[in-house]
C-alpha cells in the first residue's frame, strides 16, 4: 500500500502527459494544405520531430515554415501544439487564437484551436476559461 501511494504523483504526471500527447496529434482526417513544397516538407519534418519528442527542433522548423507562409492557420496551430507540449501555455493559447483567426470558415480547424486553448487554460489553472473554450469548440462542430 505504501509503495502504491508513493507512485501516485508519478502516475498523475504520466496521465497528464498522455492526455497532452493526444491533444498534440491533429484530429483524424487532418490534411495539411499548402501549395509550397518547402512548407509541406518543413511541416512534415516538424511533425516527425514532435513525434520523436524533439520539441525544440519541431518549434524551430515550424517557425521557419511560418516565415515562408505566415497566413497558414494549420502552421500556427501546429506551433501552438508544440508550445503546449513544452508547457508554454500562454504562448500556446495566443498561437491557437491566431490560428483560429486565420482559419476562415474551417470550423473543424477552429474547433481544434479552441481545444488547444482549453487545454492551455486548464494547465494554467484557469478551469472556468478552459470550460468556456471547450464549449466554444463543441459549438463549432454542431
Amino acid at each position: 500500500m505504501v509503495a502504491l501511494r508513493s507512485l501516485m504523483p508519478l502516475l498523475s504526471a504520466l496521465a497528464l502527459l498522455l492526455d497532452a500527447c493526444t491533444l498534440l496529434q491533429p484530429a483524424t482526417g487532418f490534411s495539411f494544405d499548402s501549395s509550397n513544397v518547402a512548407v509541406v516538407s518543413l511541416f512534415n519534418t516538424a511533425r516527425q520531430d514532435r513525434r520523436a519528442g524533439n520539441l525544440s527542433a519541431a518549434d524551430a522548423t515550424l517557425e521557419r515554415a511560418l516565415r515562408i507562409e505566415p497566413h497558414n492557420a494549420a502552421l500556427w496551430q501546429a506551433l501552438a501544439r508544440v508550445r503546449l507540449a513544452q508547457g508554454r501555455y500562454r504562448q500556446a493559447e495566443a498561437l491557437a487564437q491566431r490560428a483560429s483567426a486565420l482559419s476562415g470558415k474551417d470550423k473543424a480547424l477552429m474547433s481544434q484551436d479552441w481545444r488547444i486553448i482549453g487545454k492551455a487554460r486548464e494547465q494554467s489553472g484557469n478551469p472556468t476559461g478552459a470550460q468556456d473554450a471547450y464549449r466554444k469548440a463543441d459549438e463549432l462542430m454542431r
